[in-house]
């Protein structure tokens, strides 16, 4: 008698389990993989989008549009770089969503791309700007995506969506990250609780270890995510711990804020002419957007 009734307690808190499961999958709205590639394809339309093009100009204006569909507060983040050979202007575009009392989270990604392609195969084209349909594009089209259901069903909490200028700059660590350094020293009322930073999530052949600077950083917020994926069973995932990334997140950290970054840095088009579309893939970015939209809702 008294194993039959642990069986059939079993059973229930099973049952329980799957039925909450089943709640939070039907809360969880879904992510529209094939539009966000579209966004993707849009913004390598404008060509290379390095600070100081036509491409660049033409995105920003793009992006900023873009926002303002779904955000009813949408603001950006206008900015000067000198180096020794010019002075740039600099712009991150930043929304809001949500409720004002919630929970504040920061979702993040760089739009610019680099202005030379020095690990290009032929060294005739290691001067030339590239697409960076991976790098630049790939982070901010699953985050236009992400805005358009932020409209469609608001979050409880209240989120950030920035997209910052000027990561891919330079050529050396100290040019480059500029507009996540101008918003680390400019938050104001932007400053997140924590940040998730995405960058190169667009790869066909999608590999997301542990980002060290992350796990030191932010050690509950990565393991809530890589839960979280395991939990969805997205396989790009891995548990194992990456290479240490300077990238964005950086800035965000120095500044006092936990942030992660979710990137694939396995990717052989990286900073070269090839980095375009047909690299990439909506199966991707929809296991980023998947994954976004459960810690969200």
């Amino acid at each position: 008698m008294e194993l039959k009734q642990q069986f059939k307690l079993t059973q229930w808190l099973l049952l329980l389990g799957l039925l909450s499961f089943a709640r939070i999958e039907a809360a969880t709205p879904e992510f529209d993989a094939e539009h966000a590639f579209q966004y993707l394809v849009r913004q390598c339309e404008f060509g290379p989008r390095n600070p100081g093009s036509n491409g660049h100009e033409n995105a920003k204006k793009y992006l900023i549009s873009e926002l303002k569909r779904y955000s009813k507060e949408v603001v950006t983040q206008e900015f000067e770089y000198t180096d020794k050979q010019k002075s740039l202007k600099l712009t991150n575009i930043m929304a809001r969503f949500g409720k004002k009392d919630g929970e504040k989270i920061l979702l993040a990604a760089h739009w610019d791309t680099r202005p030379f392609a020095e690990h290009d195969p032929n060294p005739e084209k290691r001067n030339t700007p590239i697409i960076g349909a991976n790098d630049g594009a790939s982070g901010v089209a699953v985050l236009l995506e992400i805005a358009r259901t932020l409209k469609s069903k608001p979050p409880e909490n209240e989120i950030f969506i920035v997209f910052f200028d000027g990561e891919d700059y330079g050529k050396h660590t100290s040019e480059m990250f500029l507009g996540s350094r101008y918003f680390a020293g400019n938050m104001e009322r932007w400053k997140p609780d924590y940040g998730i930073l995405l960058d190169m999530v667009g790869d066909k052949e999608l590999d997301l270890p542990i980002e060290q600077f992350s796990l030191r950083a932010a050690p509950e917020l990565t393991q809530r995510v890589w839960q979280t994926a395991k939990d969805l069973g997205l396989d790009a995932f891995h548990p194992q711990l990456g290479p240490a990334i300077m990238d964005d997140h950086v800035s965000l950290i120095e500044a006092g804020v936990p942030c992660i970054d979710i990137i694939d840095f396995d990717y052989p088009y990286w900073h070269t002419t090839e980095d375009t579309p047909d690299k990439c893939s909506a199966e991707s970015l929809g296991t980023l957007g998947k994954l976004i939209l459960a810690l969200i809702y």
